[in-house]
């Protein structure tokens, strides 16, 4: 309907919906069903076999499958291409694996949503209660609600006494609201401020309430959540995207050049099948087969690191997301706040005192203008505190800390603790409870042998029982009404919820009661209590800003409370755009808002992922937290969807990229240093990679174009395919995976984000590529020219072991050339000469044992078989150690022409 169920009155709604104080009668409800359908979400699970074969739908996959298939079969014919098929398709297999196991977060987001809703009910039907499913729910219906009672459906309070609902997994507020039957103004209102309705998941935490159900399954809150985690595209991350358009461009370019090495070979005149296997040799050799498993395995490690500091990575690409995020939007509540309501700021005897502390710690200090003020030297200071101490209901143990009750209730009682005031000795007789309609609460106590009245409630509701106020030494004085209001007009100014005191000495035979009793009453005092920032989100937020990182705070909570915590934190808080202004913006609009605007407040679900959905049109990698059900669709459309593990619903958790274990921003600042930290590590890994395999993809493609003109190279490769791989395979694991250990570089934090279009293809990387490369496949080929050519009269082999040998020593001289290349790879612009050598045991390590592996050939027989080595003179070493030095010499070089 267009008009919002919380602006018609009681009797409107159950007439609207046809139905009455009796309920619904079983054919009425049978009908309802049929037109309505379940009370349920529903959606379809995709089959397990459909997401393992998505894991094949990417071009690295695919060509590496045609290549492992053109490998078994020259195997097949005789090629002897066999460790080459099963490595491939080992690598195949394990990237597969990985990216099933990472996937379907939206269907565990979904799940987790059914999960929260309730599977029976106690509904009125023909006049009687009985006890439904609660997907049998129809609009219509009345439904009966007790304390602790989960709510089945959308419903609109009809009767509501003393009823209190827990709407945090909604709405991410922590306290319970009080509900009414009135009719509310408005059409735009979020779900946090429809205060007559209540919403499917949620709980009365208290009282008593009958309901009419509204909307049912797919209509309600959670339905809408849920159509919208279903809608929302999953977001490929920056390195996602980068990678897929870094290996779309280099296999088309390895495609080509095999393509004209095949043809030229066949131009020369050469058998199709020696140019074929050139041709097959070269996409081999030039193919980086462990790309995928070297990108999964820094993700991972980073992911083991990040979890070591409280950010536990479900999806392995979030692990580099957050180090090119630019926009990180956070809940205030519990992330950036402390989640506990905090007296910090009294008015008591005409002094406004700060209250040091936070939290539900006891220890804390009194201060005035700065100045320490000793408790014994202000009494009215004390009586403030004594009323706010036992006009309560909360309970708080001293010892251990433990605490249950209202939070706002809590907080008046550490701040009575903070001035040493204990339960006992106090004997309460009477209470007149908080009632909204009223605004105050009012308790007779005991206190040793005199009986007190207190009073707390609204500024205004107090200061109207008062015709005298305290001096500091609490004796009764003249009661300025307009300075206390102005007293506290200040303190809600300040974002501080602001409650009055008051207090009346009567005699020890008074004992009722009545609000009639609540005159003349001497005034207290003020408290003004904030959920307050975090210290480390404080520092946090600073951070992000050397960073280049934006922080913005998205919260339900109420504008002037939002943008004062704002201030605090240190974010740009000129403007509050709130979730009724939101609604009426168009997408152009909002657009323009989100560039200029760091604070939201007041936000409808739908709020958090438009925001979400601006930033990243405009170009920004948005970072977005999250802890409630309403939550999930813009963790999921994010570029990296953060959870709350402490006070996080499993929806969010299953929708969420990461979830943080101490639901602390900072956590996720750190997150974003090791985020960089991937990225650099991962940068330096293909930087190292490529090259090495554009070096052996120059030595097929240069003894395919030198054939014709020396006799050598027409009849033998460089290096053997076999031996190609053991290059390929060996040095990802032994020389390039150690380059994702180096230590983090200085200054992570202190430059902006890369740009989120930047690519990996850039002319550093073409410069490294094509200097790199000839530096190690020149070595190579001179070191075979050199040894082997006198096994070649006439392009007839003369020699087969000296052949052999040549290969063997051109194999060591790759293998030399790619130390050298090596050990300066672990930074991308500073001279090897400016770090340790002994800085990365991890690649000292990877180095001694590639050496012990290349002499095994020598002394396994076997071996010598399967990699076509052969020992050679011991003469021949001086000239092929040599080969260390241009591919070291050659990176000094250029790293110093692009540093000066």
């Amino acid at each position: 309907m267009s008009t919002p169920w919380y602006s018609l009155s009681s009797e409107d709604v159950v007439k609207a919906l046809d139905t009455s104080a009796l309920g619904l009668n079983d054919k009425e409800a049978g009908a309802r069903l049929e037109k309505y359908g379940l009370n349920e979400i529903q959606f379809k699970k995709t089959p397990a076999w459909v997401r393992f074969l998505r894991q094949f739908n990417d071009p690295m996959i695919i060509i590496l499958l045609i290549t492992a298939i053109v490998t078994g079969t020259l195997t097949i014919l005789g090629s002897h291409m066999l460790p080459d098929t099963i490595v491939i398709m080992g690598v195949v297999i394990l990237n597969a694996v990985l990216g099933f196991m990472q996937e379907g977060k939206a269907e565990g987001a979904l799940e987790a949503l059914r999960d929260m809703m309730v599977h029976e009910c106690l509904v009125v039907r023909q006049g009687s209660q009985r006890r439904i499913a609660a997907r049998e729910l129809v609009p219509g219906d009345i439904v009966s609600l007790e304390g602790g009672d989960k709510i089945p459906a959308d419903v609109r309070f009809i009767e509501a006494n003393n009823a209190h609902v827990d709407e945090s997994s909604l709405t991410g507020e922590s306290i319970p609201v009080r509900k009414k039957v009135q009719a509310l103004a408005g059409s735009d209102r979020v779900p946090g401020d429809q205060t007559n309705m209540g919403f499917s998941g949620t709980y009365l935490t208290q009282g008593a309430a009958q309901a009419v159900v509204v909307e049912t399954g797919r209509n309600t809150v959670f339905g809408r959540i849920a159509d919208m985690v279903k809608s929302a595209d999953t977001v490929m991350t920056p390195l996602q995207q980068k990678m897929r358009e870094f290996v779309r461009t280099l296999i088309i370019a390895i495609l080509i050049v095999g393509a004209f090495n095949f043809s030229y070979g066949l131009y020369l005149g050469y058998e199709i099948a020696y140019s074929f296997l050139g041709a097959v040799s070269l996409v081999v050799a030039a193919i980086p087969e462990m790309l995928p498993a070297m990108v999964t395995s820094i993700l991972a490690l980073s992911g083991v690191v990040m979890a070591g500091r409280n950010a536990l990575v479900r999806k392995l690409p979030a692990a580099e997301t957050l180090g090119a995020t630019s926009v990180i939007c956070s809940d205030k509540t519990g992330t950036l706040t402390e989640n506990r309501m905090t007296v910090t700021r009294l008015f008591s005897g005409g002094d406004v005192i700060a209250v040091s502390g936070v939290g539900y710690a006891v220890e804390g200090t009194f201060e005035v203008d700065g100045s320490p003020l000793s408790i014994d030297c202000h009494p009215a200071l004390m009586q403030l505190l004594e009323v706010g101490f036992h006009c309560n209901n909360a309970h708080l143990s001293i010892d251990d800390g433990s605490h249950t009750g209202d939070p706002t209730e809590i907080a008046l009682r550490v701040s009575g603790a903070k001035g040493g005031l204990l339960i006992d000795g106090v004997h309460r007789i009477e209470e007149i409870p908080f009632d909204s309609s009223v605004k105050y609460m009012a308790v007779l106590v005991d206190i040793g042998e005199q009986r007190f009245i207190f009073a707390k409630g609204a500024p205004e509701v107090v200061v109207g029982m008062c015709s005298t106020a305290l001096d500091a030494q609490a004796n009764p004085c003249h009661f300025d009404k307009e300075a206390t209001l102005h007293t506290a007009g200040e303190f809600a100014s300040a974002a501080l919820r602001t409650m009055g005191f008051a207090l009346k000495l009567v005699s020890s035979s008074h004992d009722d009661l009545r609000h009639d009793d609540l005159s003349d009453m001497n005034f207290a005092g003020l408290q003004g209590m904030i959920d307050p920032p975090k210290e480390s989100a404080i520092e946090a937020v600073g951070l992000c800003s050397s960073a280049g990182i934006r922080t913005v705070m998205i919260t339900g909570d109420h504008p002037g409370t939002a943008q004062a915590v704002a201030k605090q934190l240190g974010i740009s808080a000129k403007s509050v755009v709130t979730g009724a202004e939101l609604s009426h913006m168009g997408d152009v609009e909002l657009r323009r808002v989100v560039e200029d605007v760091s604070v939201f407040a007041r936000v409808a679900p739908e709020h958090k992922k438009a925001i979400a959905e601006a930033l990243q049109y405009n170009g920004h990698v948005v970072a977005m937290t999250g802890d409630g059900v309403n939550d999930a669709p813009a963790l999921k459309a994010a570029d990296i969807g953060i959870a709350m593990g402490i006070g996080g619903t499993e929806v969010a958790k299953e929708a969420a990229d990461m979830v943080l274990a101490d639901d602390n921003f900072a956590t996720i600042v750190a997150a974003v240093e090791e985020g960089r930290h991937a990225w650099n590590n991962l940068q330096k890994a293909i930087l190292y990679t490529l090259p090495t395999n554009a070096a052996q993809a120059l030595l097929i493609m240069g003894a395919t174009l030198l054939a014709a003109f020396v006799p050598l190279f027409a009849v033998r490769f460089v290096l053997e395919p076999v031996q190609i791989l053991w290059i390929n395979l060996l040095d990802s694991v032994l020389l390039t995976m150690p380059l994702m250990m180096e230590a983090k570089e200085k200054g992570l934090l202190s430059s902006p984000p890369r740009e989120a279009r930047a690519r990996i293809i850039t002319p550093l990387f073409l410069q490294r590529v094509v200097v790199m490369g000839l530096a190690i496949a020149v070595p190579g080929f001179l070191i075979f020219y050199h040894f082997g050519a006198p096994a070649v009269v006439d392009g007839v082999i003369v020699n087969e072991l000296l052949l052999t040998q040549a290969q063997t020593a051109a194999f060591w001289a790759i293998l030399l050339a790619h130390f050298g290349y090596v050990i300066s790879a672990r930074s991308i612009y500073q001279s090897v000469f400016s770090f340790s050598f002994f800085g990365n045991k991890w690649l000292l390590w990877g180095m001694a044992i590639s050496l012990a592996i290349r002499f095994i050939p020598t002394v396994w027989p076997a071996a010598a078989t399967l990699f076509r080595t052969a020992p050679f003179p011991l003469e021949w070493w001086p000239l092929i150690l040599l080969c260390f030095a241009p591919s070291l010499i050659a990176i000094e070089v250029d790293k110093a022409i692009r540093r000066h």
